[in-house]
């Protein structure tokens, strides 16, 4: 009988449960009695016996078949039996219940249970010679398969590391070579990437410092910790730097399921030697691109967190939070604020990012602080809903100008909740768009914030929309036009009318005219526009119209 099924997920050790699937297993009609919660132990070969003691023959890992015939009739020598199997590390006991028996005694069942070896009767007659060739050919098969794999595993991370790869994409090629997800983190058990895989973020990154804190560290790649972790350290200039690190299913739903095992809750499947050599060439890329890439990755996480919460590109706002908690802000019971500085000199910028995050970690300030654009920096404050948060801004102004001085400093409202923070960083790119450079400001305060729109800001920010455009063209064209061809200042004439409010005794004063001067110039320009000045409508339409100009020439 041939056999062409495959045994399981590429890179998953052949399992227990696998073989027990196997159509010429399965012919039997297989029952696990004992060990159930076992039967995703790996199977490392197949052992045929009809000897008393078996034990002294295996190396661990075998499957072990056997028709009952050399079974002990007494309990204590049944008991005997099983310990040695259990002890060599027996993947599991199957006995055939056709010659000797027809249900497994019950000491054999009771012996079984107390070590957790897997115990599985077979109610049909099994070629056990044929059962050994499959699941060798099988074995065999996997060995050449996992051998190519792992070829491509380095091959893949050599490329990585020959083109320059940085964090995100080292992490993201070990979560889908492995199909499991990834984390990498600092010293201080900070997230800094975390690439999910078959599931999400939150799932992965919730309570994370706790729980990385349970997982011990470790000088090479091993499982360690109450959750199972697959952890390897990542150096830097001869240091441990940090880890990375490969998780179970959070969902605890990852692994088979079989339809002759009784119900119960799937495992996840145990990490392989294939998971173990992703995870060590993955720490190793790493420890090469933290070389090759001078950025603290502490703050390129905080630039992408920072991108993902103004853009929001996260997947919700439950993996928003797990990710920024991770980070180190807190998410509950906060108030965020989000600040913009729009550098004036373009190579200042990184240097004043660098300055900003070293005094809000010196202050121990929650913050999340990186490069939104060529010129632009981005702050997240996490404040306390009492602290004020002002006098918080204008700590960031102020040491953001100190290095920098020219630079615009921009707020936007402050938001309750995370899932509010790109309407905060909105706002505060709308009160950057309409801040023209060297805008006056209160004496007491160094940062733009909404309540300074006024219309003039307003027009500043709009200056680019072919609406204004228009508007200002449709009720000034004429009098711009008149003014460049016969070389007259009526448009002065009409900004100083409008701004002494319609008085033409003070508009003349200002002027340094006449006041019959500027009768005559101000009927002119009713006849040029064809508008009336005497009303207030009118005069409110022309005097946006010289604020829009205003903003058009850039003043």
């Amino acid at each position: 009988m041939s056999e062409n099924r495959d045994p399981g997920p590429a890179g998953r050790p052949l399992t227990v449960a696998d073989v027990l699937a196997l159509p010429v297993v399965a012919d039997g009609d297989p029952r696990v009695v004992t060990g159930v919660e076992h039967v995703d132990r790996p199977v490392r070969w197949v052992h045929i016996t009809e000897l008393t003691d078996p034990a002294s023959f295996l190396k661990g890992g075998e499957l072990v078949l056997t028709t009952g015939m050399p079974l002990p009739d007494d309990t204590s020598g049944v008991r005997r039996y099983v310990d040695e199997l259990a002890a060599v590390g027996a993947a599991a006991l199957v006995i055939e219940l056709v010659r000797r028996y027809h249900r497994p005694p019950d000491a054999l069942v009771d012996a079984c249970r107390a070590r957790g070896l897997p115990l599985v009767t077979l109610a049909k007659d099994v070629n056990f010679l044929e059962v050994t060739q499959v699941v060798h050919a099988l074995l065999l098969g996997n060995q050449a398969d996992a051998m190519r794999r792992t070829q491509r595993v380095h091959e893949a991370f050599t490329a990585l590391t020959l083109r320059g790869a940085g964090p995100e994409d080292v992490l993201r090629a070990a979560a889908e070579m492995s199909g499991r997800t990834v984390v990498l983190e600092n010293l201080v058990h900070r997230a800094l990437v975390c690439e999910p895989s078959g599931s999400t973020a939150e799932a992965a990154l919730t309570d994370w410092e706790r729980r990385s804190r349970s997982t011990p560290a470790a000088d090479r790649a091993g499982i360690r910790g109450p959750e199972g972790w697959l952890v390897a350290p990542v150096e830097y200039q001869g240091e441990t730097w940090g880890r990375v690190a490969m998780l179970h299913d959070p969902s605890g739903t990852s692994g088979p399921s079989y339809a002759f095992a009784p119900a119960r809750t799937a495992l996840p499947p145990p990490f392989g030697p294939e998971d173990v050599t992703v995870l060590e060439r993955t720490a190793m890329a790493l420890t090469i691109a933290r070389l090759t890439h001078p950025t603290p990755w502490e703050r390129a996480a905080h630039r992408n967190a920072l991108r993902d919460l103004a853009e929001q590109r996260h997947h919700s706002p439950a993996d928003a939070r797990a990710r920024v908690a991770a980070l180190g802000l807190p998410t509950e019971h906060t108030r965020f604020v989000a600040v913009l500085a729009d550098v004036p000199a373009e190579s200042e910028t990184a240097r004043t990012e660098a300055r900003l995050s070293e005094e809000l970690d010196a202050s121990g300030a929650p913050a999340l602080v990186g490069l939104l654009g060529p010129s632009r920096i981005g702050v997240l404050l996490a404040l306390r809903p009492s602290q004020p948060w002002r006098q918080a801004v204008e700590r960031v102004s102020r040491t953001v100008l100190d290095p920098a001085p020219g630079t615009i400093v921009s707020v936007g409202s402050p938001a309750g909740d995370l899932a509010d923070v790109a309407r905060s960083f909105r706002e505060a790119a709308r009160v950057a768009e309409a801040t023209e450079p060297g805008q006056l400001l209160p004496p007491d305060r160094s940062f733009h914030e909404r309540s300074d729109i006024g219309l003039r800001r307003l027009l500043f920010a709009l200056r680019d929309d072919t609406r204004v455009q228009e508007y200002a063209e449709r009720q000034l064209g004429r009098l711009l036009d008149h003014d460049a061809r016969h070389g007259t200042g009526l448009l002065a004439t009409l900004r100083g009318y409008l701004d002494a409010a319609g008085n033409k005794t003070v508009a003349a004063r200002a002027a340094g005219v006449s006041r019959e001067t500027v009768y005559q110039r101000l009927r002119t320009i009713e006849r040029l526009l064809g508008r009336d000045l005497e009303s207030g409508e009118q005069r409110t339409e022309l005097h946006v119209a010289l604020q829009a100009l205003d903003a058009l020439r850039g003043r």
